[in-house]
């Protein structure tokens, strides 16, 4: 049985958090609280597997006791919050929250139950996630360690070869600071676009978006529909849209379209893969990040047979290891490589190489 902690200062959120918890099998809600100092001392007592978190509260807010959590006892926590709140919800996830679910109103409203589904999804992810990660005391670090952002800053151009003119990017659970990870190690633009599917809900990708441009030597932005793919310039799928690829007058686009009834995640991490594999062909790089559920795993085949290469974080640093197992089980993969590598390995693949190996 998965024991669960809610904590939301509204009784009416709490009750209906319960129900759409405990409408699932083998799970438990063992414990309320109201504040962040009563939600410190249940997780503390009560040792759940999970906890819900409201970020806004009296006495003590969500911020406060995710620090206090993620450094004394770290538990997987997953933030309900408003889309009013999406930069808190963003601060929220470097302080080690592994997950947030967008609420349908601000106000105490049955629109709640909205959630059910989409709750009841990531606690399942979170019931399989790298529980090493918390039982170490560590959550997905947010930075490149000094070893890796040295060696993607002592980098040069290649002698001629195959190199890669994009990368493309695909993440779900545990990708907002796996992403700032490989994108802050990147101190000057580099010769290559990088384009990032992240699995998430309208409203939230321009803040996403405009907190990673804040980190990087890279322009980071949301795409919009025609934006050019270019070298140094990263397009981040808006939420709730697949974001494809086109050429027009020569010069390769985005594209921003509804997803198809077949895309159970969106944006689609395969929908991007396929529709650059067919305007890059061997130029391309395809890396699948932490996340759950299989998205990727159709998109990178199509990526090896246009000639390009597929990376695929390693099981040692995901949060959740569902996307990354599912493509490495293609047989498609070129490298395995944890989260502070993966930087390194993006640039040897682009024309970079060590200046000295």
């Amino acid at each position: 049985m998965k024991r669960v902690v809610v904590i939301d200062d509204s009784a009416y959120n709490r009750r209906t958090i319960t129900k759409m918890l405990e409408g699932m099998p083998n799970v438990e809600v063992v414990g309320y609280a109201v504040d962040g100092e009563e939600g410190i001392r249940k997780i503390a007592e009560l040792k759940p597997d999970l906890a819900t978190l409201d970020l806004e509260m009296p006495k003590m807010d969500g911020f406060t006791l995710l620090r206090i959590v993620m450094n004394s006892f770290p538990t997987p926590i997953i933030v309900i919050s408003s889309k009013s709140e999406d930069e808190r919800v963003f601060k929220a996830l470097e302080l080690g929250a592994v997950d947030f679910i967008a609420k349908p109103t601000g106000r105490i409203s049955d629109e709640l139950l909205k959630i059910r589904d989409d709750l009841q999804e990531k606690v399942r992810a979170v019931f399989n996630l790298n529980s090493a990660l918390f039982n170490r005391g560590e959550t997905v670090p947010v930075a490149v360690p000094a070893a890796g952002r040295k060696g993607v800053a002592a980098l040069r151009p290649a002698a001629a070869s195959i190199k890669a003119d994009i990368v493309a990017v695909g993440s779900s659970t545990g990708g907002p600071p796996a992403l700032q990870c490989i994108l802050s190690a990147f101190t000057e633009k580099p010769p290559f676009a990088m384009v990032v599917s992240q699995h998430m809900p309208a409203g939230f990708t321009r803040t996403f978006a405009d907190r990673l441009n804040r980190t990087t030597a890279l322009e980071v932005m949301e795409a919009r529909d025609g934006d050019m793919v270019m070298p140094g310039r990263v397009l981040i799928a808006p939420g709730g849209r697949n974001m494809v690829f086109q050429s027009v007058g020569g010069e390769i686009v985005a594209r921003v379209v509804e997803p198809s009834a077949a895309d159970r995640y969106i944006p689609s991490v395969d929908a991007m893969f396929i529709s650059l594999a067919e305007q890059f062909g061997s130029r391309i790089v395809a890396v699948v990040l932490t996340g759950m559920g299989n998205d990727g795993s159709r998109g990178v085949k199509a990526v090896k047979t246009a000639g390009g290469q597929v990376l695929a974080e390693s099981e040692e640093s995901c949060v959740v290891f569902g996307m990354p197992r599912e493509a490495i089980a293609t047989g498609q993969v070129d490298r395995i490589a944890p989260l502070n590598r993966m930087a390194r390995e993006i640039a040897l693949r682009c024309g970079l190489v060590p200046e000295i190996d």
